[in-house]
């Protein structure tokens, strides 16, 4: 983003810079720019928060009234990530006839539906709507358990913008279900990856892809390149 504010500025188009990592935003030095020591990915800091949010963003739209720069300053405000394990009951199995997967996503609708009518909105969306996420989950079974991924139908055919369907819908529904305060920038995704069926099924898909011989990157970005 610092190195994309240099580029803007220099088509005129003012900007300003919400930085989470000082010393890369001190080497790049963007014109104008707010750290923010929080938890990576919360660069508004605090969730569900919409006055320390909006807090954020004024003092980042004031430094637009700075006389020269570079400028670089610091929100008052630190926000240390708290990554605990989430304890989320998972809604116990309906139907055994189906991939654990899929009947998983399916126990979990309800949970989804809740976390949408509260907040009004969803990143479900991407490739398939919360309807939709079931038959990824069928398509990525099959993958995993050998399909070929052209033939497993994958909804949209997508691989990578229905996994990220697939990961949104379990997360704001999981985060109906937590037991305990809002989660770590972490938590979540490591209670998807280790503690749910479709987490597995996804990491067995993504593998099953790359040792088929899948092209890079249709297969890497499924899941976080770190696992």
């Amino acid at each position: 983003m610092s190195v994309l504010a240099h580029v803007f500025e220099a088509a005129g188009i003012a900007t300003v810079v919400l930085s989470s990592i000082r010393p890369m935003c001190e080497k790049v030095s963007p014109p104008r720019a707010l750290h923010c020591e929080f938890p990576l990915g919360r660069p508004l800091g605090v969730p569900n928060d919409p006055a320390f949010q909006t807090d954020v963003i004024r003092r980042a739209l004031a430094l637009l009234d700075a006389p020269e720069g570079p400028v670089l300053v610091d929100h008052p405000e630190v926000i240390v990530a708290d990554d605990s394990p989430v304890t989320c009951a998972i809604p116990p199995r309906y139907d055994p006839t189906l991939p654990a997967a899929v009947d998983e996503a399916r126990g979990l609708r309800k949970a989804f539906d809740r976390s949408h009518e509260r907040r009004g909105l969803t990143a479900v969306g991407r490739s398939v709507d919360a309807d939709g996420v079931p038959d990824v989950l069928a398509a990525l079974h099959a993958i995993a358990t050998g399909t070929p991924w052209l033939e497993a139908g994958i909804p949209g055919g997508n691989p990578v913008a229905a996994c990220h369907d697939v990961r949104n819908y379990y997360e704001e529904a999981g985060l109906e279900l937590v037991d305990g305060p809002t989660p770590g920038g972490r938590a979540m995704e490591d209670w998807f990856f280790g503690q749910t069926e479709a987490g597995r099924t996804m990491l067995a898909a993504r593998a099953a892809m790359r040792d088929a011989g899948v092209k890079f990157p249709i297969w890497f970005y499924m899941v976080p390149g770190h696992r």
